[in-house]
This record gives C-alpha cells, structure tokens and sequence, in this order.
C-alpha cells in the first residue's frame, strides 16, 4: 500500500487489545511495518499475526532494553513509537497499596519514559513521530478514588509536553491523544467494579481513537497536531 506511512517502522506497546490493538492494525493497514511489544506473544499474534513480536514485560527495565536492541537489530530504524500499553487500579487514598501505585508508575509512565529514551536516536534520525495513548482524567477534575491513576497520567502529560519541545527542533512530532470511556476489556471490568451496566455502544470505539491517531501522522510536515481529546458522543 502506498501512502505517507508504509514501510514506516513502528513500534507499539499495548497491542494485545483494545486501543492498542486497533492502532495496530489501522497502522499495519496503511502499509507500516509492525514491531508489537507485550508479555503475551500469542495475544500479540491475534492482533496483527504478520507483524513482528517482542515478549517485554514493562515493569522490567533490562526487559525492556532488550526488546529494544532487538527492534533495532531487526529493523534497523524506528519512524513511529506508539505508548498504549497501561494499568488502572482504582483505591481510595486512605487505604491505597504503594505496590500498586509503583506498578501504575512503572508501566504508565516509567516504561514509556525508557522506550522513548533508548529509541529516541534513531527517531530522531528518522524525523519520526511519538503518540502517546492518554486519559481524559488528565483534562478534568479526576473523581475520587483513582489518585495515583491520575498522579501517572498527569505525568505522562507533562513528559510528553517537554519531550515534544526538545525533539521538535529535530523534526519529530509528539502527540499526546486524550480519551474518553472506550469499550475495552478494562472498560467493561471499570464498569463492573463501578456497579453500572456495561453498554460498549454508549462508548468510545478503539477504532474511532485509531482513525484520529492515523489522521495526525499522515498530516503533512507543515503541521503537528499536539492534543487530542476524544470522547464518547453519548454520555455512558
């Protein structure tokens, strides 16, 4: 397929379902070559079975430096990093674990911290493009019950913010995609803790957050479209 993205290099965390994998397969639609990263190769294998796999787990830091010398050595260059991979786990202040605020920390925000830092020389060289799969608590007053699930996502915000002004110079493109209540395997198990009826309908769909990812990389180097906030149209 011919198009401002094939034969593009991309890597993308979190591809095993839901966003990621509708990414994933909208990228590899468009003719982009695909190197996925997860702990289950066989989820990965579903998504896009044509696609490169790399086993990570990204709470392991050596884990995840391996995957990456891997990418380079099959591949040789990256044009597109894709962030999708995350964990949500909803507490209350007064009775939250640190075990799970420092899982939250590692894969929201410390795993795409090292990715994009091991991987950023040859993005650089490729003039390549970074998204970043965020949530929409970051663009509002985040209900009670998910601190440490914001505190990772406001972070995440803030890295991608003074990332982008960085590499900018260089010619790469940072965006940072803000959704809303998507219907996914976490959102239904969200729904469930939260005690309400699960209508995946009423929601988000991965593929409407894939059409608008797809959108901002095939524009024109004249621009880059740095936030986008998508939401449900219905109110769940």
């Amino acid at each position: 397929m011919q198009g401002p993205l094939a034969n593009q290099v991309a890597v993308v965390t979190g591809a095993s379902s839901g966003i990621g994998k509708a990414i994933a397969r909208a990228l590899d639609a468009h003719g982009a070559m695909l190197c996925l990263l997860g702990r289950n190769v066989s989820a990965l294998e579903a998504s896009v079975p044509q696609a490169a796999k790399f086993a990570v787990d990204l709470t392991d830091d050596t884990q995840i430096h391996n995957a990456v010398a891997a990418v380079q050595r099959e591949f040789g260059a990256v044009d597109i990093l894709v962030h999708s991979a995350g964990v949500y786990i909803a507490q209350r202040l007064d009775g939250p674990s640190p075990v799970d605020f420092d899982l939250q920390h590692r894969v929201n925000v410390r795993a795409p911290y090292l990715l994009t830092q091991a991987l950023l020389p040859v993005l650089v060289k490729r003039r390549g493009q970074i998204v970043f799969i965020n949530s929409s608590v970051v663009r509002h007053m985040p209900r009670a019950g998910i601190s440490q699930y914001a505190a990772t996502k406001a972070a995440l915000k803030a890295f991608a913010d003074s990332l982008r002004n960085e590499v900018n110079p260089a010619g790469v493109r940072v965006l940072s995609v803000f959704v809303g209540r998507t219907a996914t395997p976490l959102q239904k198990t969200i729904h469930q803790a939260e005690g309400k009826e699960y209508r995946p309908e009423r929601l988000l769909q991965p593929e409407d957050v894939a059409a608008v990812v797809i959108n901002a990389l095939c524009l024109p180097r004249t621009a880059e479209v740095t936030d986008i906030d998508i939401r449900p149209l219905q109110k769940p």
